[in-house]
């Protein structure tokens, strides 16, 4: 005969250890892909420390690579996460216009795919955490469109546009946020639209040098679709002594500490902080939650994504926060805010804080 007080003391015993154990342990097996393009870029070893602590912190194994903006190479990573068994892969495509065919090979084997930071055109996903680039374009020539006010009495003056990845749909987007204001203002001329390839800093420095040679140093302004080429052409302005950001008007976005110590010695005028955090965070709650309870996702994400068509389909859409940042904002944003200390903008920053 079986005792009670026995089974009595049993159950509630675990009962209490299905209470208290880490979630993780409740989770076992719960495995999440997620794919950076690149990691050449400051921002990146945020964007990664952040996403698997948040996944982690919900007892998600996360699996990561990069792709050294390799198309070849994240095809072979895709691959593999989808062989070692995740059920849910984040990816940031290294080629927009060609990753449809890593989300249909994911599709084939009853993997969702969720979109991170650029958008990958004509193809299928199931949804979209990215923040919004045209958005940051408007801001970077707006911002332009006031210096040259302020500082040659009207908005007229020679432009660059400085752009990614040929054919990258972020770099296009940054782009076309850019264009759409400075069409508004006859006074400016777009002298060079330059498009580099893997975003490298050192080509956007090479087409700088070559354009201030054929203008004579007459242009006024650079706009840069990230912070690494922003750098690059900080880089070709000192060697002319033209790194000044009360003579020349220069964008990027990302904000990286390099560039927002640019901003605080007056070199560069301007850069756009796309938050990380509440990105990485929104990638990490959706991919685990489409792995655990897809109902559950596909209710949340019917109430708080919106539509945006990629050439193939409305894309279920989170938009995430982008904050401007000149010389006169850095204290009450990216500082108060603890994305990086006082003294990694003014003086020491050989630790940053990922937040």
């Amino acid at each position: 005969m079986i005792n009670n007080k026995l089974v009595q003391t049993f159950l509630v015993c675990f009962t209490i250890i299905l209470l208290f154990a880490p979630f993780g342990a409740l989770a076992e097996g719960l495995k999440i892909g997620f794919i950076l393009k690149t990691m050449q870029e400051d921002r990146y070893s945020i964007d990664k420390s952040l996403f698997i602590d948040r996944a982690g912190s919900q007892g998600a194994e996360v699996v990561f690579s990069s792709s050294a903006n390799n198309e070849r190479l994240q095809l072979e990573q895709v691959e593999k996460m989808l062989d070692d068994g995740c059920q849910v892969i984040v990816l940031q495509p290294s080629n927009t216009g060609t990753a449809g065919s890593l989300v249909k090979l994911a599709h084939k084997q009853g993997v969702k795919v969720v979109g991170y930071d650029s958008m990958l055109q004509n193809g299928p996903l199931d949804v979209m955490v990215m923040q919004d680039s045209w958005a940051v374009g408007r801001l970077q020539a707006e911002s332009m469109v006031r210096w040259l006010i302020k500082k040659k009495g009207a908005a007229r003056g020679n432009v660059v546009l400085i752009k990614g990845q040929p054919g990258d749909a972020n770099a296009e987007a940054l782009s076309s946020g850019v264009l759409e204001i400075v069409e508004k203002h006859p006074g400016l001329s777009i002298i060079a639209q330059r498009s580099h390839i893997n975003w490298f800093p050192h080509l956007a420095q090479q087409t700088t040098e070559t354009l201030l040679v054929k203008h004579r140093n007459k242009i006024d302004a650079f706009i840069c679709n990230n912070s690494g080429l922003a750098g690059g052409v900080i880089s070709a302005l000192e060697i002319e002594g033209l790194a000044d950001a009360n003579n020349v008007f220069v964008a990027g976005s990302d904000a990286d500490i390099r560039n927002i110590r640019f901003i605080a010695q007056g070199k560069q005028a301007f850069e756009v902080w796309k938050k990380i955090k509440p990105l990485a965070y929104k990638a990490a709650d959706i991919a685990v939650l489409l792995a655990k309870d897809p109902g559950l996702a596909a209710d949340v994400i019917k109430r708080e994504a919106k539509a945006i068509n990629n050439g193939y389909m409305d894309v279920p859409t989170f938009i995430t926060p982008v904050i401007p940042i000149n010389k006169a904002t850095i204290n009450d944003t990216i500082i108060k805010d603890g994305f990086y200390t006082n003294a990694q903008v003014y003086g020491d920053y050989s630790s940053k804080k990922t937040l």
